[in-house]
């Protein structure tokens, strides 16, 4: 809430608290700054009274104002809090007895520090700082396992840091709150997924892990609209990795992705673009009736990204099946594929392009 200071230690002609007040011959108080200006504009009366001054008025000090308004600013700004020292604050999350409140007090502390300052982020790490943290991710408390994921969160926008978590352990833990966290916590337990996958080695690890995919499966499955984003996002991650396009599709993802793309949510098709890429991927799309129906509509109705891995997705389903190519064209993908060959979009246009040629390369067949 902001101080509210008397109207007296306000400056009659700027409203503003005085700096250095001084007094004008009619008796009346003003900031200095602002009678000074009054005057070297050429008036020569007081503003509030109108009575006239003389030729070079004098301007007194209020020394007594001043110094109520210095007092009062003292008492009444608050004091600015000395920012604790990073290793204090990890200090307070590796006491055993330190309250939970502490320790997330101090998570909230240490991810403002490190969010914009990679040296300090390097430091962070470098101190053990995240074993300490992980230990807070495996917390009953939401709260603190949430604030726990976020810091770990901002380490990893390192790339060395990204290895350095992942030789901590920090995909099991991350896993358990896939599992058994609250909604907020599972979500970010996914983000935390992607962001280290972004390491190509860590795709490996991360998809070897036991249960690592079948748990981001489960929150498409089941999770709330963020959550089911945040799976989609870190299985599109992974997934560029092939060896883990089969172990998403044993995992079931295939249905549940095409169920949660009819849903509207365009990365699905993004993961489905590169399941369709492995043989798996591809037997389980042509078991479900609706699949080339819901891409045919990302196709008409998707952004330029949702339309390019659709078009990537019915590439690899036409070549492998003429039963699905068929089923393309009768949902009109001729003429679509005639129209995205104007597209402004340059990889639209190619991928158009080559549909087009499977398609009547399978026509010609038939």
């Amino acid at each position: 809430m902001a101080t509210q200071f008397p109207d007296d230690f306000k400056c009659p002609i700027s409203l503003e608290i005085m700096s250095d007040p001084v007094i004008l011959s009619s008796g009346h108080t003003f900031d200095r700054s602002s009678i000074q200006r009054w005057l070297d504009a050429g008036h020569r009366t007081c503003p509030i009274t109108k009575l006239p001054l003389s030729e070079h008025p004098s301007l007194i000090p209020n020394h007594a104002l001043r110094s109520l308004i210095s007092n009062y600013t003292l008492v009444s700004l608050p004091k600015p809090q000395p920012q604790p020292e990073p290793q204090t604050l990890i200090s307070t999350l590796t006491y055993p007895s330190s309250p939970i409140d502490s320790k997330i007090c101090s998570l909230d502390q240490l991810t403002r520090l490190c969010k914009r300052d990679s040296a300090l982020r390097r430091r962070l790490t470098e101190s053990g700082a995240v074993s300490a943290v992980l230990n807070c991710v495996d917390s009953d408390d939401p709260i603190l396992q949430e604030k726990a994921l976020s810091f770990l969160l901002n380490l990893s926008l390192d790339d060395d840091n990204k290895v350095g978590l992942v030789a901590e352990g920090a995909i099991g833990r991350i896993v358990a709150a896939l599992h058994g966290g609250s909604p907020d916590c599972r979500a970010v337990a996914a983000t935390m997924l992607t962001s280290l996958a972004v390491v190509e080695v860590n795709k490996a690890t991360i998809g070897a892990y036991p249960y690592a995919i079948r748990a981001l499966v489960s929150l498409l499955r089941d999770g709330n609209g963020r959550e089911k984003k945040e799976a989609a996002t870190a299985l599109y991650a992974i997934c560029s990795f092939p060896d883990n396009r089969r172990r998403a599709v044993d995992c079931g993802a295939v249905p549940i992705l095409i169920e949660i793309a009819d849903m509207g949510l365009e990365r699905a098709v993004e993961v489905l673009g590169l399941l369709a890429k492995c043989k798996d991927g591809r037997q389980e799309m042509v078991k479900l009736n609706d699949c080339i129906r819901i891409l045919v509509h990302v196709l008409k109705n998707g952004s330029s990204r949702g339309v390019q891995y659709a078009l990537l997705t019915l590439n690899s389903l036409c070549c492998y099946s003429e039963a699905m190519c068929l089923e393309a064209l009768q949902e009109g993908i001729f003429e679509i594929c005639l129209g995205l060959l104007e597209d402004d979009n340059e990889k639209i246009r190619k991928n158009a392009a080559i549909l087009f040629q499977v398609i009547r390369g399978k026509q010609s067949m038939g």
